[in-house]
């Protein structure tokens, strides 16, 4: 029903110069874009009925239906896009293959909520050969590969995902990988924080079982620390975030290739010569702004910090105040983690066609709620994208509704998530195995022998070949010969 109302919504659409500023037919559609061209080779369903995934009764070809995909019939095509994601992440597999004799998860009882695409598949079918049982559900609404899921729901990991869920489904699926009857999660493996939050509010209980919990986004990580400090963190956890691993490799050089791949897709921009400006000169900021300013954008940059502002002059940025530039740019780009970064004042002041995406984790750093009124006009141009148009018939290029955009507008590079998933890998196995006593109530970082192996597991797909020190010389630096080589605190 609702898919014929929006074929006849657009036809009403075109009958109405757009600057009268009428209330937007297309609002309620974005809300729900259940579009799935997605990322890259996402399945292409041209029947995509609008039946939500929790009406339909599915079953995997064991007669399985403990699972809520978008189509258990897309799992084929799902399954090949996990074999090509594992020919990009052998440290993953020889993790697999060296630790699956010993099953280090034997009875481990994980519940997870990620991006789920291709390359976390090959996470969630490492952490099964491992030994464990796996309940996941999807951490972002837009980011979810259908055939990916489906290929999972039918390996018989329990997935409850889809793309372009609403909010209330987000919700739903969390609770159901929580509450099961007769199994109990005893690992918690968390992208934002979301699933930690859940069982908090929902199922405290649930955490007098939880051996850990691991935590891989700034977001997330912040609110761990939140709880630590507030005493409530009744559980060891991991920031995987802050490793260096993850935060050297994922933050940065993920979003250094992915950025344009994003913008590209939805708008075909042209970025030679283009005004952009980056707010947060962080991991992820030096990514993106590192790949514009190679393809010859002009680039500006804000920060709080006087460390990462300095550090931006150094690489040749100017550093200003988003309210200096907001009327000149052509693309505002989000990477701060926080709240409210750009809001309806800025948005208000942005000349026609601006671009505005975000690449932080969380949907918080654009305003968009204030958005969502009566006198301007939301007109959804193609998956990911509406323009949002004021009542003088200027228009704002929104992207993915203010939330992540590689990951809901492109694919993210495979060999980068392999890093990221193999440090994830490990943190699990560490807290789900280590003596009682060993990790507090505390948010704790990898130690850094881990994140040197991880780093050397994926030193072989370059054909590198490390020096080792002599005695004498680590004896002169002070270090044992086989690491770890850096301090904590790098």
């Amino acid at each position: 029903s609702q898919q014929i109302q929006f074929a006849d919504d657009m036809q009403e659409f075109t009958k109405f110069p757009t600057k009268t500023g009428r209330r937007s037919l297309s609002r309620s559609i974005s809300q729900s874009s259940t579009d799935s061209y997605s990322s890259a080779a996402s399945y292409t369903d041209s029947s995509d009925d609008e039946v939500s995934p929790r009406e339909k009764q599915q079953t995997n070809s064991k007669g399985s239906s403990n699972f809520c995909v978008k189509n258990i019939k897309q799992a084929e095509f799902g399954r090949r896009e996990i074999e090509i994601a594992e020919q990009d992440m052998s440290a993953l597999i020889s993790l697999r293959k060296r630790a699956q004799g010993e099953k280090p998860l034997a009875g481990a009882k994980i519940v997870g909520c990620t991006h789920i695409t291709a390359q976390t598949a090959v996470l969630i079918e490492t952490l099964c050969a491992l030994g464990a049982q796996c309940r996941w559900s999807a951490c972002n609404i837009y980011s979810t590969q259908n055939e990916v899921a489906a290929a999972l729901a039918e390996a018989g990991v329990a997935v409850f995902a889809w793309k372009g869920e609403l909010e209330d489904d987000f919700w739903w699926c969390i609770d159901r990988c929580v509450n099961v009857d007769g199994w109990q999660a005893n690992m918690i493996l968390d992208d934002g924080g979301d699933l930690t939050h859940w069982v908090y509010k929902k199922y405290p209980s649930v955490f007098k079982k939880i051996r850990g919990i691991v935590e891989e986004s700034v977001t997330g990580v912040h609110r761990l620390y939140q709880l630590s400090k507030a005493g409530k963190l009744c559980v060891p956890a991991m920031n995987v975030n802050d490793s260096v691993t993850k935060q050297k490799f994922d933050n940065l050089y993920c979003c250094r290739e992915s950025i344009l791949d994003g913008l590209k897709r939805t708008t075909d921009v042209m970025f030679g010569g283009k005004q952009v400006v980056v707010c947060g000169y962080g991991e992820v900021g030096k990514g993106c702004c590192a790949a514009l300013k190679a393809l010859g954008a002009i680039v500006y940059v804000t920060e709080i910090d006087p460390i990462c502002a300095l550090q931006a002059c150094m690489d040749g940025f100017r550093v200003v105040k988003l309210s200096e530039v907001i009327r000149q740019v052509d693309v505002v780009i989000t990477c701060t983690g926080n709240k409210n970064v750009v809001t309806r004042e800025h948005l208000d002041r942005m000349k026609n066609s601006c671009i505005v995406c975000n690449m932080g984790h969380s949907y918080t750093e654009i305003d968009v709620t204030s958005l969502r009124t009566p006198e301007l006009t939301w007109e959804r141009v193609r998956s990911q994208v509406d323009h949002v148009i004021w009542p003088d018939g200027k228009r704002v290029v929104l992207l993915a509704e203010g939330r992540l955009l590689n990951l809901s507008c492109s694919t993210v590079p495979t060999f980068v998530l392999s890093i990221t998933a193999t440090t994830q890998a490990l943190a699990l196995i560490e807290l789900y195995n280590a003596p009682e006593g060993r990790y507090k109530q505390d948010v704790y970082l990898l130690p850094k022998k881990m994140d040197e192996y991880v780093a050397s597991l994926h030193l072989p797909s370059f054909d590198a070949h490390l020096t080792e020190l002599t005695d004498d010389q680590a004896k002169y630096l002070g270090l044992n010969k086989n690491g770890p080589f850096k301090p904590n605190y790098y």
